[in-house]
């Protein structure tokens, strides 16, 4: 992963470089700022490769962008980008296309080779993550992908389907080498293609895409309701939409099933509450992440790590590598569309 914000250049020269080598170089567009509004302008973001495509996180002050047919011919991408807005709200324009709004939480979709401008709504300026999966990196092939101009989703269903996918994508991004990406940069793009009438719910590749989200869905409604001891796969099937057979089935493809993702995740828990709150006691811990006794919690972490919950948190807190603040970096990016950084 890659980490890059404007701390790294003189408080004179950020938007110019923004604008120059970030927005040209690496993203395809172009950026425009009135001169007096520079002087404090600052941005960030993080790019990473997962699977075939790029995962960008971005926040920055408000300005705007337009990947206009110059920026196109010098730099074509020919992928499609999916977009979910994390903050305040956007929006976007184009000149084959209407004009229209994305609100914080959304997710919109577009073909790379299309032109459009977008500004951010309110203040506090740009957030959001986009997806950029080249089209030869999708299982599906179809003209019509070249054809997909800026649009939000309308079909609310899908929705959370896809927050659940990029939030596993980008705990996925930050492993280096996780198997994890590819099928759900497949599962995102498939869903943007479902959404816009190109790829079926009921084909080969809309019931794996959608079996996918699911499954990570799944996995996070069960994460939002570990504390809950009664937690059963009727309450999480009745959540996710679907039938308990269903559900279940969507884990026979998984590493784990069910209830053993249950009690991971009630594990995972109970072990950060423990590095957390050291001086809170272990029942309530074993209570607040959802085990029926106190007895049940210490049999289980026991089968699970050879050791009792205490002798864990006595135990020195592994050493772990941190970013520090934006300068965390590896190496220098890859241009998303074509251009030298």
């Amino acid at each position: 992963m890659y980490r890059w914000c404007t701390d790294e250049v003189e408080p004179q020269d950020r938007f110019d470089y923004w604008r120059e080598v970030r927005a040209k170089g690496l993203f395809g567009v172009t950026a425009e700022l009135e001169r007096e509004q520079r002087t404090g302008f600052y941005g960030e973001f993080s790019l990473s490769q997962v699977g075939p495509g790029g995962l960008v996180e971005l926040k920055a002050s408000s300005y705007a962008v337009e990947r206009s047919p110059s920026d196109i011919n010098n730099a074509p991408s020919d992928s499609i980008c999916v977009y979910q807005q994390l903050g305040g709200g956007g929006w976007f324009g184009g000149m084959r296309s209407s004009d229209f709004a994305i609100a914080n939480g959304s997710f919109a979709t577009s073909h790379t080779d299309l032109p459009y401008r977008t500004r951010p709504l309110g203040v506090s300026g740009f957030h959001l993550r986009i997806l950029k999966i080249p089209v030869s990196g999708l299982a599906t092939q179809d003209r019509r992908m070249r054809e997909l101009a800026p649009k939000t989703f309308n079909d609310a269903t899908l929705a959370p389907l896809l927050d659940a996918c990029f939030a596993d994508l980008g705990e996925a991004a930050a492993i280096e080498g996780s198997a994890d990406a590819a099928p759900l940069v497949q599962a995102l793009g498939h869903l943007a293609l479902i959404e816009r009438g190109i790829v079926r719910p009921g084909s080969r590749r809309g019931q794996a895409a959608l079996r996918t989200a699911r499954l990570s869905l799944a996995r996070r409604l069960i994460a939002r309701h570990l504390q809950d001891p009664d937690l059963a796969p009727s309450r999480v099937a009745d959540l996710l939409g679907v039938s308990v057979r269903h559900l279940h089935m969507l884990f026979e493809v998984a590493e784990r099933s069910f209830w053993q993702t249950v009690t991971e995740e009630r594990l995972k828990r109970s072990r950060q509450l423990m590095r957390e709150a050291p001086d809170r006691l272990i029942a309530d811990i074993a209570a607040a992440c959802g085990f029926e006794s106190l007895a049940t919690y210490y049999r289980v972490f026991n089968a699970a790590y050879g050791m009792a919950p205490g002798d864990f948190r006595a135990r020195p807190q592994e050493a772990v590598n941190h970013p520090v603040g934006c300068r965390s970096r590896k190496a220098e990016p890859r241009p998303l569309f074509g251009q030298k950084p």
